[in-house]
């Protein structure tokens, strides 16, 4: 039975704390505590990879997850208070048998007081490293399926959950996997918006748009390298995404401008809140309603084929189960790019080697080793996106929309460097040529108020605030006579509606209401524009040029969308409608 009561979870934390010196996992604190069954089933093994049960069991002592942020509160950083999707498993970050990580460290740098808590590191073999296991591998083969499908989606982001969601409502039966401990893959750290042309939203708010001026701003980002047919299914499906969305329960009606885009297309939440958290909800209540099979800690291995060559199923591997096979007449791949691989990234382009990145923590490249081995052909790979505006302090990535919402981008001498809406890889090459390879947002409360997002840049301790431009500048190491200057000057330009210094397109709002903010950033690997071939469909193509039989791919894993540069709302527009396309072709292609 939970314990409901505030003092008597806060008593458990309490003997957490007292005791960590005579255990050194929680293992050994709760077996001297409660007994070994307080986590676990009679069998004392996990059950399945989820850990449902011992995970239900943590939440039937201590709480769920939000009522042990009300105890855990702090001035800055509350670990508990999780902007992650859904409900982030306990076992996540609390360890048993050895001893526990922080999950939030494989992103950020800030201090968290756990117990029994170590710096968290991925100690993941890869595909090629799991080849070796031939013999596990071939035993599991050699038994019967573990479990039957119809289709097999390969990762828990906005395109899988798309995906997944899409296949089931055209009949399909579905099992979701995911590497990770916690869903929603890149997706649920995107923030600025989702591209979509002629949609409903601006109609409501005046905006005129076309589909093709979306074509034509996405090719001229991507500078031509595209494909054509993809940026088609595109422009053509982004206001059907919006509407889909919509349809399920989503708040779709913000509409600002990211760098690259002519017209303002980016929707997102009222008032200007992250957009991606909130999409990945909306998807991952739907996939519950529909009672879709999600597996976390699961790995997809190998795409198994029969003797023509067609899908028949997927090789995987649990954390807790090992391997077991599962049989399917189709497979798709949502897995993500490979941003926080480092290797990979300056194997292919040098010039990022030791960068940062802005991904999630299982953006290694999987997807892309396992449909190598099934043949696929790649696209694009070499095309790899900075994304300018990653925070200097903390590793949280600044949301493109700051900027589009009328923050300027200024050195540490003061002076503006560029157009702050240009696309991304200008604006992250300008700032790396300034002193440090650093810049800084200015915005005003104005600004701050524009945009739900900034609130939690601010309640992160990450942004020097001061009542005027030249105690702004004090604080942050920033010229403030220059700085002043700078803004007198801008200002001027947001009245005369015209920027006679860098041509930047829209000029919101002058930045006149202090308080005033300045926010360190650099630039971070963020996108990975090339991967799996595929055609119009989602289709994967064969190293022979040739379609192969089952397989699918949509989002960041697959190349061509985007071509040499992707633009600022089209990531979250792509895995949603590709995503979309891929579930209801897979589910044509087996008959449904």
């Amino acid at each position: 039975m939970k314990l409901k009561h505030s003092l008597l979870v806060a008593g458990i934390v309490a003997a957490l704390s007292q005791t960590v010196a005579a255990n050194d996992n929680l293992a050994g604190l709760h077996a001297d505590m409660l007994g070994c069954d307080a986590c676990h089933s009679a069998s004392m093994q996990p059950q399945d990879d989820n850990l449902s049960i011992e995970n239900g069991n943590c939440a039937d002592c201590h709480g769920d997850i939000h009522e042990v942020a009300e105890l855990t509160a702090s001035a800055h950083v509350n670990v508990h208070a999780s902007h992650f999707p859904g409900e982030p498993a306990c076992t996540s970050c609390h360890q048993a048998h050895q001893p526990s990580v922080n999950y939030c460290d494989a992103c950020h740098s800030f201090d968290f007081d756990l117990p029994f808590a170590g710096k968290w590191q991925r100690h993941e073999p890869s595909i090629a490293e799991l080849a070796k296991e031939q013999a596990d591998r071939s035993a599991a083969l050699a038994l019967a399926p573990r479990a039957t499908t119809d289709i097999v989606v390969v990762g828990s982001g906005g395109a899988g959950f798309s995906a997944a969601v899409a296949a089931h409502d055209a009949g399909a039966k579905v099992i979701l996997i995911e590497k990770e401990p916690v869903i929603g893959g890149n997706a649920k750290l995107a923030a600025g918006g989702m591209n979509a042309a002629e949609s409903a939203s601006q109609a409501a708010l005046g905006i005129k748009d076309d589909v093709e001026i979306m074509i034509k701003d996405t090719m001229k980002g991507g500078y031509d390298k595209n494909d054509p047919a993809l940026v088609d299914v595109l422009a053509q499906n982004s206001a059907g995404s919006v509407a889909w969305l919509t349809a399920m329960g989503a708040d779709l009606k913000d509409v600002g401008r990211m760098g690259g885009a002519s017209v303002n297309r980016s929707h997102r939440p009222t008032g200007g809140a992250g957009v991606g958290a909130h999409v990945v909800q909306v998807l991952l209540d739907n996939a519950v309603e529909r009672n879709i099979d999600m597996r976390l800690n699961t790995r997809a291995v190998e795409i198994l084929k029969d003797d023509n060559g067609a899908v028949r199923g997927l090789l995987v591997k649990g954390a807790h189960t090992g391997y077991y096979w599962i049989s399917a007449k189709s497979v798709i791949l949502a897995t993500g790019g490979f941003a926080k691989n480092n290797d990979r990234v300056a194997a292919l382009d040098p010039k990022l080697k030791g960068f940062m990145a802005t991904n999630h923590p299982g953006a290694t490249g999987d997807g892309l080793d396992v449909a190598a081995n099934a043949d696929a052909a790649m696209r694009d790979l070499q095309y790899i996106q900075a994304h300018p505006t990653h925070s200097v302090k903390g590793g949280v990535m600044i949301t493109e929309a700051v900027r589009g919402n009328g923050a300027i981008l200024v050195n540490r001498e003061g002076q503006r460097f560029v157009n702050e809406i240009t696309t991304r890889d200008r604006a992250a090459a300008a700032i790396l040529q300034q002193s440090q390879g650093s810049a800084f947002l200015v915005f005003d409360h104005a600004v701050r108020k524009s945009l739900k997002k900034i609130e939690g840049y601010v309640e992160l301790g990450i942004v020097p605030v001061a009542d005027d431009l030249v105690a702004l500048g004090a604080k942050a190491g920033i010229d403030g006579a220059a700085l002043s200057q700078t803004i007198n000057s801008y200002n001027g330009y947001v009245a005369e509606g015209k920027d006679a210094q860098f041509e930047r397109q829209n000029l919101p709002r002058p930045l006149t209401q202090g308080p005033f903010y300045a926010l360190e950033v650099t630039p971070a690997v963020h996108h990975t524009m090339g991967g799996i071939a595929i055609d119009a469909s989602t289709a994967v193509q064969g190293t022979d040029g040739k379609a192969i039989a089952g397989l699918y791919a949509a989002g960041e894993v697959t190349g061509g969308v985007h071509g040499a540069n992707r633009l600022g709302g089209n990531a979250i527009s792509d895995i949603v409608t590709f995503g979309r396309v891929a579930g209801e072709q897979a589910a044509k292609y087996i008959g449904k």
